[in-house]
């Protein structure tokens, strides 16, 4: 678990973390009507966030798919990279750290309907402690199955979708396991409670692609175009949860999950039961990718 740094952004200003409350009538807290990008900030000396741009737009596409028409019409990228940096420097982190940013809805009481309602934007820094663990997942297929993207968007990063994960996750735990693999209506793999799904089978890369109810993850991006850099094939395809049972290497990508890998799925080793070679050239990779000295642009200093 890990607590906000005291001070946090709220509407329009930063003020201490427990002045940051929404109305118990707002939509956001009746209906679940926010929605939020996660990103990591590394501390070394010097803050860099990771690839802000994708994470605004991200917001922007979210806001865009539930039909929240006041966020990208009162924050541009520019106000939103300042107000990450004035929070990033206000709270002076001394470790690396994720930075939530959340768009409520925060009218109150308007019924089941979102155009036009006002927004209010928060944003809160905390330690960058991983949600699963980074030596070895032992993983339980869900008898949860993935909200399609019919029901509510899996492009969008809806707060009340995550009852769905919650559902699925708090199940793999109360089984004794560290984390759920999430499967579609028709059976087939979408992703874990919180993070993209990765397959290694011989020497390729096999990843669900993006009409199969998950979310198009940024880190997940990030790890197919380090793959194609490595020269590793990729397959961008439906799985199948046997796939998984007999495959070399299992790992999950997301901000909050790192490059993680899974050394069991549904009580089935993967591979040898250890993390595998394509994981571990990833995971470097990716590593790098978050240094401001990397090539690929994707970092802005703070």
């Amino acid at each position: 678990m890990a607590d906000p740094y005291p001070q946090v952004f709220y509407r329009d200003a930063l003020v201490p973390a427990a002045q940051a409350a929404l109305g118990v009538a707002t939509s956001a807290v009746l209906y679940g009507l926010s929605v939020y990008t996660v990103l990591p900030v590394r501390v070394d000396g010097r803050c860099s966030a990771f690839r802000l741009p994708e994470h605004y737009r991200r917001l922007v596409e979210s806001c865009t798919i539930i039909g929240i028409d006041r966020f990208a019409a009162q924050w541009s990228y520019d106000r939103f990279a300042a107000t990450v940096q004035q929070l990033v420097t206000a709270n002076a982190p001394q470790r690396d750290v994720f930075v939530r940013v959340t768009v409520h809805v925060d009218e109150s009481i308007p019924g089941t309907r979102v155009r036009g309602c006002s927004t209010a934007v928060s944003a809160f820094v905390y330690d960058a402690v991983p949600i699963v663990p980074q030596d070895g997942m032992r993983l339980k297929s869900s008898p949860w199955r993935r909200i399609p993207d019919y029901a509510i968007p899996s492009r969008a990063k809806v707060n009340g979708a995550y009852v769905n994960s919650v559902l699925a996750k708090q199940d793999a735990i109360d089984s004794g396991y560290d984390d759920c693999v999430f499967l579609d209506a028709a059976g087939h793999v979408c992703e874990l409670s919180a993070a993209n799904i990765f397959v290694v089978r011989g020497e390729t890369l096999i990843t669900p692609d993006v009409s199969c109810d998950i979310l198009d993850g940024i880190t997940r991006r990030t790890v197919l175009t380090l793959a194609a850099e490595e020269g590793i094939p990729v397959a961008e395809r439906r799985v199948d949860l046997t796939e998984l049972y007999i495959a070399d290497e299992v790992f999950a990508t997301g901000t909050s999950s790192g490059v993680a890998p899974a050394l069991q799925v549904d009580g089935r080793t993967v591979g040898d039961g250890k993390p595998g070679p394509i994981l571990q050239a990833l995971r470097k990779r990716y590593a790098a990718a978050l240094r401001a000295d990397d090539p690929h642009g994707w970092v802005t200093i703070l």
